[in-house]
């Protein structure tokens, strides 16, 4: 009960400080995108029949990359990670803060339990309070990552990936980002559902370490779901990989477009 009492108190004090919180958020351009590519090294992610989620996100990502490099010249593209190797959630969002990034692109593949083998789709989430069961789930499958990091009781204050108060106190830290990456994520799954041609989940919101720490507008992108054996297959094919990263990077393009004209 009183632990209960003290993370409502801090619940209204945070979201009293968040509505002020936009207040001084800059005007920019999208001159620099920090792409993440999910997992890596020890931390495999989800895993489909065949596949592993971190080697699929890294690809991804690098597609991405390459393509803003050729087609938006002007902005400069800065990977987490470009191979197999374990980067903590912090240090993903420390690399996008250091970097003064305009943009943080987090990429992953989704799983559901055994059974739920039917289940397909992208999603794209953005920090926030979880409205259903699924997104806590997705957040706390890709939260539980900090177990494999050394001390991240004192790194996350406490923080405990099955506690759903936890998810909803971090939330509250992306307000002033919030309108910007809501933007952007409806922007990335039209691009999957219209221009990609693939089954959108929509968009989502949840409490993602990664996110939460973020000084810009930020999303996390679900590309597929790797138990389902269709889209694993599409998930792992080249052209298919190609087509998702080129829906993000339109999705970048317009967001990008649409703000500095504003």
């Amino acid at each position: 009960m009183v632990r209960n009492i003290i993370y409502i108190a801090c619940f209204s004090l945070l979201l009293l400080m968040a509505s002020f919180s936009t207040v001084g958020v800059k005007q920019y351009q999208v001159k620099k995108v920090v792409i993440d590519a999910g997992h890596g090294g020890k931390d495999q992610g989800t895993h489909g029949v065949f596949s592993e989620e971190k080697d699929i996100a890294l690809s991804v990502a690098k597609k991405l990359g390459k393509i803003l490099a050729k087609h938006l010249p002007e902005v400069e593209v800065v990977y987490t990670r470009d191979s197999d190797n374990f980067i903590s959630l912090e240090g993903r969002a420390d690399i996008a803060n250091e970097n003064g990034a305009d943009l943080f692109i987090s990429i992953h593949a989704n799983a559901m339990p055994a059974g739920n083998e039917s289940v397909y789709g992208t999603e794209t989430y953005v920090m926030g309070t979880h409205k259903v069961e699924d997104n806590l789930n997705v957040a706390r499958r890709e939260n539980s990552v900090i177990l494999m990091e050394e001390d991240f009781e004192e790194r996350y204050a406490g923080y405990d990936p099955n506690a759903p108060e936890s998810h909803i106190l971090f939330a509250l830290y992306q307000n002033a980002y919030l309108g910007n990456s809501l933007v952007l994520a409806d922007k990335i799954e039209s691009q999957f559902k219209h221009r990609v041609g693939r089954r959108s989940r929509g968009v989502k919101q949840a409490g993602f370490l990664v996110l939460w720490r973020t000084s810009m507008p930020s999303v996390l992108v679900e590309l597929g779901y790797l138990t389902n054996p269709k889209e694993e297959k599409y998930l792992n094919d080249e052209l298919g990989q190609t087509y998702l990263a080129s829906g993000i990077f339109r999705a970048i393009r317009d967001y990008k477009n649409e703000i500095e004209t504003n």
